[in-house]
């Protein structure tokens, strides 16, 4: 019994592989597969004709702002006079090895934004990190994104005191490179976006980690009078 159970496995065995796995046929016809494989998808293929468009062409026009790798857009984008004021409004892919670009000063992590920050800046980096890191990391970056709704677990809290601790440099070799169960963003985000999203996470932690000793004095004041029981219990002027 057992030796008749063997020989139909075998048999079977090799049906399967004969009709999946065997290719390099002498034929002009497609081999017969169960899973059809990937060489032959519906997708372009350089300077070959596609039945997808109209005209028969597979070559396309590039989308208007398309850039290669390793280049630059020629200016910015919304007319600022110097490129690094507001290094956001270009695509950088310099591929040099300094701090800009690693996050390293010799072989420490450096610390600081290697720009000047303005408000356009935090702008910039919150609207980043609504799209690429809230989603698991959650909006005021608890660690509670949607993604940990649907079982992702061991999220950073990055408003714990040993991420508010660590350098701006590991920050950003963590978003290129990732870490843990954190994939590296290194491929989808730019270089300047990296470093906009690390100065509006900066901002985000002092927020989230305030205390009244961080308002400035002249405006310190106004708070502690709004909370203070004798401004609740005194009534208004007319």
């Amino acid at each position: 019994m057992v030796r008749y159970f063997l020989l139909l496995l075998a048999l079977i065995t090799i049906l399967v592989v004969s009709i999946a796995g065997l290719r390099g046929c002498k034929t002009g016809r497609p081999p017969i597969e169960i899973f059809p494989d990937m060489v032959r998808q519906d997708k372009v293929k350089a300077q070959s004709p596609s039945d997808f468009f109209a005209d028969g062409r597979g070559a396309r026009e590039h989308v208007t702002g398309t850039l290669p790798l390793g280049y630059s857009q020629p200016e910015c984008a919304r007319g600022c006079d110097d490129k690094m004021s507001s290094p956001y409004n270009a695509v950088f892919f310099s591929g040099k090895e300094d701090y800009a670009n690693t996050g390293k000063i010799g072989t420490n992590w450096g610390s600081g934004i290697p720009f000047t920050v303005t408000i356009s800046t935090l702008e910039r980096g919150r609207e980043r990190f609504e799209i690429q890191c809230a989603v698991c990391h959650g909006a005021t970056g608890s660690g509670n994104g949607i993604a940990t709704k649907y079982g992702l677990v061991g999220v950073a809290n990055l408003n714990q005191q040993r991420i508010r601790q660590m350098t701006d440099g590991e920050i950003y070799n963590t978003i290129v490179h990732g870490k843990n169960t954190m994939l590296g963003y290194g491929a989808t985000i730019q270089l300047s976006d990296r470093w906009a999203i690390i100065a509006y996470l900066r901002a985000l932690q002092r927020s989230q980690n305030g205390t009244i000793n961080d308002v400035p004095s002249d405006q310190r004041a106004a708070l502690e009078g709004t909370n203070s029981p004798a401004a609740a219990t005194t009534p208004a002027k007319p």
